[in-house]
């Protein structure tokens, strides 16, 4: 079995980009081209796991198939790319201080100086490798939390630095997903808060070799040589996502770019299915959630509390695109 390559997925300049739909959207790409995928979230945040936090505040827990209450972007994740996840697949930093201060507890470290480097950032790393050995996935799509910048963030940011050099170049890239702010008064987008923001992630040793550009405006040409010329990335790898009517539409906006393509071809991935022919049912789907439809039935009322029962809303909507709508009682 050949060994696992990694898709590090940050984010930059402002939260709630839509990292998780992006790292869901790619999955959901290579999958079309028959390349096995694995996904994981890398939470900063000191809570043990999500279910001791508010849904307001968090959002809604996701619970696993072997029961882990895990981050919202997990039923992302599964929704898109088709594969069912485990506890394995969410780490928070609470889960990796706590299992290192246990083992030091117990004197596993023989009473050495127990550091964030290199005892965190090793079970940082230790976790994600673990992924990749259970899943036997050909890619691993890691989504670190946060913002860079985010001082809790740090330790997840030098473990995937490290992961470079562990495993290799080859076997490793970087995509970092940022936001275009629209000047009305001008009429244009800024690119200057990307630029700090790669910036700040190359003061860390980290340089992306994609960079996704969420924009509620259409990005010119322009644009994209200017982020390609001061950050330093290839052209053809900086990829504008504008907003869409359905997140359902992301993996067709990436595709049509041409982040598809040029992630196989990097990593060197064998494509074993046409993506066109993969991403046809996937097509079918995403035409017909944007399709208006009748409204939602008497008994169903979902509390509008943003992310907070996100996964009953999918659920139903799902269900309300499926052939036996009418059977459960639409």
């Amino acid at each position: 079995m050949t060994a696992a390559k990694y898709i590090f997925v940050t984010g930059g300049v402002v939260s709630g980009l839509g990292k998780g739909v992006t790292v869901a959207s790619i999955g959901r790409s290579l999958k079309a081209r028959g390349v096995r995928v694995a996904t994981m979230k890398l939470d900063p945040y000191l809570n043990v796991d999500p279910g001791t936090m508010s849904p307001y505040q968090h959002g809604e827990v996701f619970v696993t198939e072997d029961g882990a209450e895990t981050d919202l972007d997990l039923g992302h994740y599964e929704r898109f790319v088709d594969e069912n996840l485990t506890k394995l697949s969410n780490v928070t930093s609470g889960q990796i201080y706590n299992f290192v201060i246990n083992q030091e507890r117990r004197g596993d470290y023989l009473g050495g100086t127990i550091q964030v480097i290199p005892h965190v950032t090793n079970e940082i790393k230790r976790r994600i490798g673990l992924v990749a050995r259970t899943s036997h996935a050909d890619v691993v799509l890691i989504e670190i939390g946060g913002t860079v910048g985010d001082i809790e963030g740090l330790p997840f940011l030098e473990a995937i630095r490290q992961m470079r050099k562990d495993v290799g170049r080859e076997n490793t890239l970087y995509v970092h997903v940022t936001w275009l702010p629209y000047i009305a008064a001008s009429k244009e987008l800024k690119t200057k808060p990307t630029q700090h923001s790669v910036r700040e992630l190359r003061g860390i040793g980290l340089q992306p070799d994609v960079v996704v550009l969420r924009s509620d405006h259409a990005v010119e040409e322009d644009v994209l040589a200017k982020v390609a010329l001061f950050c330093d990335v290839e052209q053809n790898a900086v990829i504008p996502l504008v907003t869409s009517d359905s997140i359902y539409d992301v993996p067709l906006i990436l595709e049509e770019a041409g982040l598809g393509d040029w992630l196989t071809g990097h990593l060197k991935l064998t494509a074993t299915q046409d993506p066109q022919s993969g991403l046809a049912n996937w097509k079918q789907f995403a035409g017909s959630t944007a399709k208006p439809t009748a409204h939602w039935p008497e008994w169903v009322n979902i509390l509008r509390l943003e992310d907070a029962y996100l996964s009953v809303e999918k659920s139903l909507m799902h269900a309300k695109h499926s052939s036996r709508w009418d059977e459960i009682g639409g």
